[in-house]
């Protein structure tokens, strides 16, 4: 049985050799470097996906409740549409479709097409947690709101979306868990995170226990700080009396 080997993350990325420093310096770009600079691209593409998923998922999640047949068919249209396709196949059609049928796109880095593809993607998924926050609340805070003398947009913004924002926080969660999960896409277009160094590196060193380990570990890290992150929100707006509220 071969020892493990973690001095691979202080070797050069090019002639293999050891470097002093595995920090690579001088020049140098070490296993290590590498891949930190590919947790770099990992939380970059997460985080932009979970900022597009969060603003287009609660627009066509507000439109499916309102009273306007017009806009709940065009949200429900937006959902059944990126939730029925597998999320590599829109991927591919972001990069190589996309600009092809949209001429200024040609020169939009593949990182954002990457971002706008997973954003949209999960961005069905967070429409209908929305969806059903909204639809959660008792019928007469619609009516309070109105009979206040706001608009219908007021309504939202003023008495329901604060609620139902509440609601959904433990299933935003698992969403933007997701999210770092599915990043791992981005290494079918050539983005160099995480899926795609492990990938690489394990076939350039032959060391893959201490590459998918080390990678695994990250991915463990970035998902399991996003879960932090939600809970304290959690925390921070629950309402007494609310679902899963406090005394």
């Amino acid at each position: 049985m071969s020892t493990w080997d973690w001095q691979v993350f202080c070797k050069d990325t090019i002639d293999g050799e050891i470097v002093s420093r595995c920090f690579g310096g001088a020049g140098d770009v070490t296993y290590l470097d590498w891949l930190f600079s590919a947790w770099g691209w990992t939380l970059s593409v997460s985080l932009l996906a979970l900022i597009v998923a969060l603003v287009f998922g609660s627009l066509m999640g507000i439109l499916r409740t309102t009273p306007n047949r017009g806009l709940v068919l065009a949200g429900n249209a937006w959902t059944e549409l990126f939730r029925n396709i597998p999320l590599l196949v829109q991927i591919f059609l972001w990069y190589h479709v996309v600009p092809a049928l949209i001429p200024p796109l040609r020169g939009v880095p593949s990182f954002l097409l990457v971002v706008l593809g997973l954003g949209l993607f999960t961005s069905a998924r967070i429409s209908e947690q929305v969806k059903a926050g909204i639809q959660s609340l008792p019928r007469g805070q619609r009516m309070a709101g109105l009979a206040m003398g706001f608009t219908l947009p007021q309504t939202y913004r003023h008495v329901l979306l604060p609620m139902a924002f509440r609601i959904v926080i433990p299933p935003l969660t698992s969403e933007a868990m997701n999210i770092v999960k599915n990043s791992s896409v981005a290494f079918a277009v050539s983005i160099s995170e995480l899926t795609l160094f492990a990938l690489q590196a394990q076939e350039e060193t032959a060391r893959g226990i201490e590459i998918y380990l080390s990678v695994t570990g990250l991915y463990f890290i970035t998902a399991f700080a996003l879960n932090r992150a939600f809970h304290f929100i959690e925390a921070r707006v629950r309402v007494p009396g609310m679902i899963g509220g406090g005394h």
